[in-house]
């Protein structure tokens, strides 16, 4: 579904309004073009307090959200959604059932995955010498090699359908738990940590590996401890794939812990030791040196994949490690040595300040500002580096600072297309999509789930997200989801959940901007909908500047 095929293109008011129209052709418009309508100075309001924890510790509200948080305070729900394991999920529960590839063993989603080649791959039965036969007889021997040309050419597409249902059931899922969760918090993590280590879809078996990464590394340690999600993202074949550190061999003049079978695989790849460095841990100020890049990768030779085409586990290959001394950052690593080279850098990274600064300064950019507070930025990493690395304790201190709950902080964050398409589903109390279609809104609007092919992640700040072109995107989303052109969204139910779906058109715009905006009527969004009906307005609010921040 194309939104620019199905919804016709706003008018040119709107377009001004937006900050697109102009006399010039802008390649890129500032952030002036989604400014809020109304800016307020002072303390945030308390209802203002419960809108902000829900546009960052949540992607947006849904119908009935702000009441309840009221109803517990904004401290208590922050506080709940910091142990998401105390939250009942039944939702989420319904909705992983109607995609039974995302609890597959690890073995068995690579089965599905290589199936299709295994069928390109069988060997055909020779055919025997054809002896002749009737016109009757040839021709009906010739409809069944036909008939069974056709049976063979259909499993073939099952199963490349099956195939590719690993990798869209994965990104429907994360979108469904994003609309429909109510552990709100653990989604902005998980998304916040498979932005962070990044691995990209299209990379080979990356589509079957990924369904283990989500679930099985970054989900249990998406608020734990930073030591335990950077050993299991290390370990995790989908990392080790796409940063190329399966091939990766202690070089030929190198001793190793076993003997090298002919034609093993020779030589280092730095790939998964530069990043590990630069986007993972330290970040590329962190005081690092091409020779610790080097010493790195000479550290993590011999992990390694059983098979990933096939299999697809974790394996320590002796054989392949180089065991000769090393030294990364100052720190020595004696000859002699396996798996725990590679483990002892990891420990050595988790702890060190850089990396503390480096993870603080990610997570107060995603959950206040583009341009983080030096002040919290400094608080963070400190708690960070006196907790041992604990992502709860780290949170708390930025949830309860005065810059989290600052003036400038309130809507001051553009929404990523994810974001964005998750935040209007919310708004609108969407039902969970069980097909791949929403997912595919998100990849319109230029962020297809697992498809950023380089290893630094989507972009963590607002401009780039602001084309021209995208903001054009955006607008026309909005009147796509209020048309009814997405599974699970029904305005007239809505407006009916609310309770305007009889008032008079002038209450209604009050009702739909206070429920999607949480304020007054900006005066640009009221000169527009001054004629016009409730469905059309639901769409113009999503596609506001207002809607666009979070």
């Amino acid at each position: 579904m194309r939104l620019a095929r199905s919804i016709p293109l706003l008018p040119l008011a709107a377009l001004a309004w937006a900050g697109c129209a102009s006399t010039h052709t802008a390649s890129t418009p500032t952030l002036t073009a989604v400014t809020p309508a109304t800016r307020r100075v002072g303390a945030l309001s308390s209802d203002e307090r419960v809108r902000h924890v829900l546009n960052r510790l949540a992607f947006g509200p849904r119908p009935g959200d702000e009441a309840a948080v009221r109803a517990i305070g904004v401290e208590r729900w922050i506080a709940r959604q910091l142990e998401p394991d105390s939250i009942a999920d039944g939702d989420v529960d319904t909705v992983l059932a109607h995609f039974p590839t995302t609890s597959l063993a690890l073995a068995d989603a690579a089965q599905l995955y290589a199936r299709p080649a295994a069928l390109r791959a069988a060997p055909h039965p020779d055919p025997t010498p054809r002896l002749p036969m009737t016109p009757c007889a040839d021709r009906s021997a010739t409809t069944l090699a036909h008939l069974e040309a056709r049976d063979d050419s259909l499993v073939l597409t099952q199963a490349e359908r099956a195939g590719s249902r690993l990798l869209t059931d994965l990104q429907a899922t994360k979108l469904a738990r994003a609309v429909v969760s109510r552990r709100q918090l653990q989604e902005v993590m998980v998304d916040f940590w498979e932005n962070h280590f990044s691995v990209y879809s299209g990379k080979g078996p990356e589509r079957y590996l990924l369904l283990s990464f989500d679930r099985d590394v970054i989900r249990p340690h998406a608020l734990g401890r930073f030591h335990d999600v950077l050993v299991a993202v290390a370990r995790s074949p989908a990392m080790l794939y796409y940063l190329d550190n399966w091939q990766s061999a202690a070089e030929p003049e190198r001793p190793t812990l076993g003997q090298r079978g002919r034609g093993a695989r020779r030589g280092i790849n730095e790939n998964f030791g530069r990043e590990l460095l630069e986007l993972h841990t330290l970040g590329v100020d962190g005081g690092y040196t091409q020779q610790d890049v080097i010493e790195v990768a000479r550290a993590f030779t011999g992990w390694t994949i059983e098979d990933p085409e096939r299999v697809g586990r974790f394996v320590f290959r002796p054989e392949l490690h180089d065991a000769g001394p090393k030294v990364v950052l100052g720190d020595s690593l004696p000859a002699g040595r396996g798996v725990e080279d590679g483990e002892d850098v990891l420990t050595l990274l988790a702890r060190h300040p850089a990396t503390a600064r480096f993870i603080a300064t990610k997570l107060v950019r995603r959950f206040v500002s583009d341009t983080p507070p030096a002040s919290l930025v400094k608080r963070a990493a400190r708690t960070f580096r006196d907790s041992g690395g604990d992502i709860r304790a780290v949170l708390r201190t930025i949830f309860s600072s005065r810059e989290f709950f600052s003036r400038a902080a309130y809507r001051a964050k553009i929404k990523s297309p994810f974001e964005l398409v998750a935040s209007a589903l919310r708004g609108l109390g969407a039902a969970a999509d069980t097909t791949p279609r929403t997912a595919q809104l998100v990849a319109q609007l230029g962020e297809p789930l697992y498809g950023h092919d380089a290893p630094n992640g989507y972009p963590e700040t607002g401009r780039p997200w602001l084309g021209s072109a995208a903001l054009l995107a955006r607008m026309n989303l909005g009147l796509a989801l209020a048309a009814g052109q997405a599974p699970g969204v029904t305005v007239s139910r809505w407006l009916k959940q609310v309770g305007v779906e009889r008032e008079p058109y002038a209450r209604q715009v009050d009702a739909i901007v206070a429920e999607l905006l949480g304020g007054p009527v900006p005066a640009e969004l009221r000169a527009l909908v001054q004629r016009g009906d409730a469905t059309t307005t639901v769409g113009l609010v999503l596609g506001s500047p207002d809607f666009q921040r979070r």
